[in-house]
């Protein structure tokens, strides 16, 4: 399989919301349109500190960090979308609804995460998010984020 290009690095993805290592769940955005939908990618790693107790001998990644994974996806999306002004602002979670996972997620995986805006009302916005890995569903879920001035 062919390298993906980064289309946004994670040094910016960085600048763009406030989340910092251990706990940025998205390695690059591969594919971005303004104010529709964007796409990420995760490098799951055997080193991710999570797998120490998630599970021992067993390892696989928590299922709200792959929902994680998608609102860091969307809050990319957003501040793509409402430039610069929105940069280093909070994305706050509201809702998650119609959540499944559909497969375990272990070391070695990538996630492409594709997220899809529903709508926005305001500073209120709703997505569509889906992770797959080798193009197939692991998980999906509808959410909302508030995002505030900090």
């Amino acid at each position: 399989m062919a390298e993906e290009k980064a289309i946004i690095d994670v040094q910016r993805i960085m600048e763009m919301i406030p989340h910092r290592y251990p706990f940025v769940m998205v390695d690059r955005i591969i594919d971005l349109k303004i104010d529709e939908s964007a796409v990420g990618l995760k490098n799951v790693s055997v080193n991710e500190p999570f797998f120490q107790g998630h599970f021992p001998g067993h390892p696989v990644m928590p299922g709200v960090l792959i929902v994680e994974s998608m609102a860091q996806t969307a809050a990319v999306l957003v501040v793509q979308t409402m430039g610069p002004e929105a940069e280093g602002k909070l994305v706050y979670f509201m809702s998650v609804d119609e959540c499944r996972f559909r497969k375990p997620v272990v070391p070695g995986d990538q996630l492409h995460i594709h997220v899809t805006k529903e709508r926005r009302r305001g500073n209120v916005w709703k997505f569509r998010g889906e992770a797959k890995v080798d193009g197939q569903t692991v998980a999906e879920a509808l959410y909302a984020a508030m995002i505030l001035d900090n």
